[in-house]
């Protein structure tokens, strides 16, 4: 700071005096404004990564929720009702055993709880489920599923991506890089909650598709729902329109450096991910807040419960960001549902913290107008045996298990496909992960074989060279 400058610091300044030895900071602040409006009419005029196309065909949905139940729920203690398991309990398979399972299993072991029939569809529904078996009239049982891996790890991934060997972009970021969101000032693609292990952030990233398809986690495993929130989204230091001119200084040096370089994925998702931070902080601020919902809304997702609070956080914040226009959003109970033993007292427990939750965001969802054009789906990665793992618990099972989809275009009330006398293989109508993507793709309005992009000089897909469209269960 030079002498001259110092001697107007010590004493009053003039008007006339004031504007002269400030000409140059306001000459710097034009330079900085018009620098501003010419970065973001760029950025207007580019059309972003995630703004919203058209789907290949009619689509029945629009959004997804995602109930993952992380660890493989057991498909004859939830809804494969097997009434030969309980008759011949304690007895041998009468049949051979998959080759692939983590570790022996021994007779058979039947169900420690009851099925009823409910709804107008007569499904068959455990005592586990007492408030979602009220809701089976508005679901889709597919009873048939089956995977290719018995490992957590490899199931995960090749349910959220369809490979269990590759890193592969993830379900929710094929769905909106073919579709992106209808709110521009969100992401696509959020995962509240998800697990970090068995593939950990592999199960929600874009692969090598661009960046801002990739899943934006809200929290993690360990984290209750009620802190889950998306960090640093408010600036109380720098008011917005200065944030505004910063942002836009920032992204004329990246796009100079784009210019320079080329096509450079990594710096495009760069300054795609900077614009929308900064549109995040007018909207995600009030999505995250739920003290405006009804003391009867809060009750409904059992957010009133200690047992089911958690759960049913993430089950409301999955409405209002879909409602919001979030393209994906998925909710992950995770990494409870693995009884190996103290299955009476594991399988209980978790369902006690979940029952409530799911079944209140159904009834909301088709309270307020959206569960038709939504498509909630329900499942883990694997199914479980209906031989015992020890005194009290079942080993892992891709062989067989239960999915279910409600809204978005499903024919409700139904079930689809079916096991064994004893629940231990899909043999009837089979549908593969592959299958269940490519009906989800449909649904959506996208047909799984045309969703491409080109990486490594190959057409890559969701489903890879497999999959077909479960058409029998679309309304």
């Amino acid at each position: 700071m030079n002498a001259h400058w110092n001697s107007y610091l010590n004493r009053a300044l003039s008007r006339r005096e004031l504007l002269r030895a400030s000409s140059t900071g306001f000459g710097a602040l034009a330079l900085a404004a018009m620098l501003g409006e010419q970065a973001h009419a760029a950025t207007a005029g580019a059309q972003s990564p995630l703004s919203v196309k058209p789907p290949q065909f009619p689509a029945r949905a629009k959004r997804v929720i995602f109930l993952f139940m992380h660890g493989g729920p057991s498909q004859v203690d939830t809804f494969d009702y097997k009434p030969l398991l309980i008759r011949d309990h304690g007895k041998p398979l009468p049949f051979k055993r998959p080759k692939v399972v983590s570790s022996e299993t021994f007779n058979l072991l039947k169900s420690p709880w009851e099925f009823k029939q409910y709804g107008q569809s007569g499904m068959w529904v455990s005592d586990l489920f007492p408030q979602l078996a009220q809701r089976v009239d508005d679901i889709c049982f597919i009873k048939s599923m089956w995977g290719s891996n018995s490992r957590h790890g490899g199931a995960l991934l090749e349910l959220h991506t369809g490979s269990d060997t590759f890193v592969r972009p993830s379900m929710g970021s094929w769905i909106t890089y073919g579709l992106g969101t209808e709110n521009q000032s969100m992401p696509g693609f959020i995962t509240i909650c998800p697990t970090q292990s068995h593939g950990g952030a592999n199960n929600y990233s874009s692969g090598f598709l661009p960046a801002p398809y990739a899943g934006t986690p809200i929290g993690s495993v360990g984290i209750a729902a009620r802190d889950a929130k998306i960090p640093f989204i408010a600036n109380a230091e720098t008011p917005r329109d200065v944030q505004r001119m910063e942002l836009d200084y920032l992204q004329t040096m990246n796009r100079e450096q784009l210019a320079t370089t080329g096509p450079d994925q990594a710096l495009e998702g760069r300054i795609e991910s900077f614009e929308l931070a900064f549109r995040m902080q007018s909207e995600a601020p009030g999505l995250q807040d739920i003290s405006g919902e009804s003391a009867a809304t809060l009750k409904l997702y059992g957010i009133d419960n200690r047992v089911s609070e958690d759960f049913g956080r993430q089950c409301l914040m999955a409405r209002r960001l879909s409602e919001a226009g979030v393209r994906f959003v998925q909710v992950s109970h995770t990494y409870k549902w693995d009884q190996h033993s103290d299955l009476l007292r594991d399988h209980a427990q978790n369902a006690r913290e979940v029952d409530q939750p799911i079944a209140g965001l159904l009834q909301d969802l088709k309270s307020r107008g959206l569960l038709k054009d939504t498509l909630v789906l329900w499942g883990g990665e694997f199914g479980r045996t209906p031989t015992a793992q020890g005194s009290d618990g079942r080993d892992h099972n891709p062989e067989a298990f239960t999915m279910w989809m409600a809204g978005g275009g499903v024919k409700p009330g139904i079930q689809y496909g079916s096991t064994d006398d004893y629940g231990y293989y899909s043999v009837e109508n089979k549908v593969h992960f592959h299958d269940l993507h490519a009906t989800i793709l449909y649904l959506l309005g996208m047909d799984h074989t045309k969703l491409t992009y080109r990486y490594a000089g190959r057409d890559f897909r969701l489903t890879d060279v497999h999959g077909n469209v479960v058409k029998d269960i679309v309304a």
